[in-house]
């Protein structure tokens, strides 16, 4: 059984959708004391640190793999998370408003306690290009105000009410939501 090192509920549904049995446990990383400049290398530094966590207070021997995932979105040399607030999600929509961005999420796969000793540590980012619709600054406010981008790094959820204010995707669908389904399905495959 895999053990998902995440309190995100998207993640969880990817999952679920996918029909991967698991379980959760958050890590309680403070991801505020992770730090590089590079998003690819800093999500992949996140994912590695709550995987880390979990797998190491994880005393259930069903448990074959620990799976720790984070996302952030580059723009313009800037990494954006959570937005703090109503007025940084807005200033950031319009910044983005029209604009390429890069989601990276960081993965790492830990091998769990009924895993065979020899199994590997896996740890990579995979990048999905994301172009943002030209929204108007009624039409940001109206989203902003549905209280979704608060939950999401980049300020927008694919999977709800942020799918209309994007115009296309370059990448992996599912990695934008919180995880690479694909490279997920190549790992479980290869233990």
């Amino acid at each position: 059984m895999l053990l998902l090192a995440s309190a995100s509920p998207a993640r969880r549904r990817l999952l679920e959708q996918a029909a991967i049995h698991h379980r959760v446990q958050v890590s309680g990383v403070d991801e505020e004391a992770i730090f590089d400049p590079d998003p690819a290398e800093l999500v992949q530094l996140l994912a590695a640190a709550k995987a880390s966590v979990v797998r190491e207070h994880c005393a259930d021997e069903a448990i074959t793999a620990v799976l720790g995932c984070d996302s952030v979105l580059a723009f313009e040399g800037e990494v954006f998370g959570k937005p703090a607030d109503a007025e940084e999600a807005i200033a950031r929509w319009q910044r983005l408003r029209g604009a390429w961005a890069e989601l990276h999420t960081g993965h790492c796969l830990l091998p769990g306690l009924a895993a065979a000793p020899s199994r590997p540590v896996r740890r990579c980012c995979v990048t999905t290009r994301v172009l943002f619709s030209e929204l108007t600054d009624e039409e940001i406010a109206a989203y902003v105000s549905t209280g979704e981008p608060m939950q999401c790094a980049g300020g927008f959820a694919l999977e709800g009410r942020g799918g209309c204010c994007v115009e296309r995707l370059d990448g992996c669908y599912s990695n934008v939501i919180g995880l690479s389904l694909p490279l997920l399905r190549r790992w479980l495959a290869a233990a």
